[in-house]
C-alpha cells in the first residue's frame, strides 16, 4: 500500500462529523404550513404582499431561506409566508442572524420619510412666499415639478397650488375673525389676495356668506331648522338659505339642536313653517329611501381636504361600500387614511354625503358619528333597493 495512500486513509473524517452534524435542520411539512398559517394571519403580512410604504418603520421582516431583512415596501419578489418572520427593529432582525437587504437598504429612511420631510419643506415654503411656482418651489426642495406634484398630493391629498389657496382662505378666515374692527378689504389684500374682485367671486364658497356677515360671527345668517322623526329616531334638517347645511340624526332631538347651535354659533337660528316641512319630508323620504336621490341643493362647509373626501363619498354608489384606505387612494392621498377618517366624522349630512358606505378594509363597521347601529341599517335598506333605484343628482354649493 502506497504510504501516502494510508495517511490519507487516516485523516477521512468520520460519518459523524462536525460538519454534517452542524447542517440546518430541515422544517417538516406539517411544521411549514403552521408557520405559514401563522404569518399570514399576521396584520403585517398584508402590508408585505401589498408593498405599503405607509408601513415602513412600523417593522421589518426576514426571509429564511435568503438571509436578509427586509422594510416592508422592498420591491423583492415576495417570499413565501413560511419563510418569513416579523423584527420590530432593524438590531432585532440582526441579532436573530440576518442582514439588511441591498435592495431597500432597511437601515437608511426610507423613500416615504424622505418625501414627508421634503412636503414638509415645501409646505413652509408656500405659506412664507405663497407666490412661488410650482417650478421654483420644486427646485427650492431638489424635485423636478411633476416629482413634487405627485410627492405632494400623496402626502396631503392637496396639489401645491391648492394648499397655497387653501392657506390663503384660512388667512382671510382668521383675520375676519380675530380683527373685527379692521376693514375687509385688508382682510382680503392681507391674506395674500391679488384683488378684492377675485375674493368676492369666490366668497360665498369660502365663507359660506358675505364677508361682512362672516365677521360678524355670522349674526346676520339666517338658518331655518326642524326637528323630525324617521325610521332611524330623530332627525334635524337644517337650510341656510344656499342649502341644506345640516341632516342630523340622534336619539335625543334636544341635543341635536344644541349641536347645530354649536356649529353656527352667531347665526339665527329659526323654526320652520309649513313650507319647510315639506322640504323636511322629502329629507325624510331620501333617508327612508337613500337610493332614489335627494335633488335638492347643499351647502358644504368644510376645508379643501374635507370637501375632497365628501366628494369622493358621493361617487360611491347605493348598496356598495369602500374602504377608508380605498377613499384615500381615490383623491389621491393613499398615506392619508386617518384624515379620510376624520373628514368622514366632521360630515354634516348625514346620507347626503354618505360617510355611512365606508367600511374598515375587512368589511367591519367601523365608528359612525351617529352610531353604528344606524350605519348597518342604511346599509341595509341599500343592499336592498340601491340597485333597483337610479339616484338623481345632487346639486351643490360647496363652501
Amino acid at each position: 500500500m502506497n504510504p501516502n495512500s494510508a495517511h490519507l486513509h487516516a485523516k477521512a473524517p468520520p460519518l459523524h462529523s462536525t460538519r454534517v452534524a452542524t447542517m440546518p435542520h430541515r422544517t417538516t411539512p406539517p411544521a411549514k404550513a403552521a408557520q405559514a398559517a401563522a404569518t399570514q394571519a399576521d396584520p403585517r403580512w398584508a402590508a408585505v404582499v401589498a408593498r405599503s410604504a405607509a408601513a415602513d418603520g412600523s417593522f421589518w421582516y426576514s426571509v429564511q431561506t435568503t438571509g436578509v431583512y427586509c422594510r416592508p415596501s422592498c420591491a423583492a419578489r415576495t417570499p413565501r409566508p413560511e419563510n418569513v418572520r416579523f423584527h420590530a427593529s432593524c438590531d432585532e432582525a440582526e441579532a436573530a442572524g440576518f442582514r439588511p437587504c441591498q435592495r431597500c437598504k432597511p437601515r437608511q429612511p426610507s423613500a416615504l420619510a424622505h418625501h414627508a420631510e421634503l412636503v414638509t419643506q415645501a409646505c413652509r415654503i408656500i405659506e412664507a412666499e405663497e407666490a412661488a411656482t410650482l417650478d421654483a418651489l420644486a427646485a427650492r426642495v431638489g424635485l423636478s415639478s411633476s416629482h413634487l406634484h405627485r410627492v405632494f398630493k400623496q402626502a396631503t391629498g392637496l396639489t401645491p397650488k391648492a394648499y397655497a389657496t387653501a392657506r390663503r382662505e384660512q388667512r382671510v378666515r382668521s383675520a375676519l375673525e380675530q380683527q373685527p374692527t379692521a376693514s375687509v378689504t385688508d382682510a382680503i389684500y392681507g391674506a395674500g389676495y391679488q384683488s378684492s374682485s377675485r375674493f368676492y367671486e369666490k366668497s360665498a364658497q369660502v365663507l359660506g356668506m358675505t364677508p361682512t356677515r362672516y365677521r360678524a360671527g355670522g349674526a346676520a345668517q339666517r338658518i331655518r331648522f326642524a326637528v323630525g322623526q324617521c325610521s332611524l329616531g330623530a332627525i334635524l334638517v337644517a337650510h341656510s338659505g344656499q342649502g341644506l347645511c345640516a341632516i342630523l340624526l340622534g336619539d335625543d332631538p334636544e341635543a341635536l339642536v344644541h349641536d347645530l347651535q354649536d356649529r353656527f354659533v352667531q347665526a339665527r337660528l329659526v323654526g320652520g313653517d309649513a313650507q319647510f316641512e315639506s322640504l323636511v319630508a322629502r329629507v325624510v323620504a331620501f333617508v327612508e329611501a337613500p337610493g332614489l336621490g335627494l335633488d335638492l341643493p347643499l351647502d358644504v362647509r368644510g376645508t379643501a381636504f374635507q370637501q375632497r373626501v365628501w366628494q369622493a363619498l358621493r361617487a360611491i354608489p347605493p348598496g356598495q361600500t369602500a374602504s377608508y384606505a380605498d377613499i384615500a387612494r381615490r383623491i389621491g392621498a393613499p398615506a392619508a387614511t386617518r384624515a379620510v377618517a376624520q373628514a368622514c366624522g366632521a360630515n354634516a349630512l348625514a346620507v347626503a354625503i354618505p360617510c355611512h358606505r365606508v367600511v374598515r378594509s375587512d368589511g367591519a363597521l367601523s365608528g359612525y358619528r351617529w352610531g353604528v347601529e344606524r350605519k348597518r341599517a342604511l346599509l341595509e335598506r341599500e343592499a336592498d333597493t340601491g340597485t333597483a333605484a337610479t339616484p338623481a343628482l345632487t346639486r351643490e354649493k360647496a363652501a
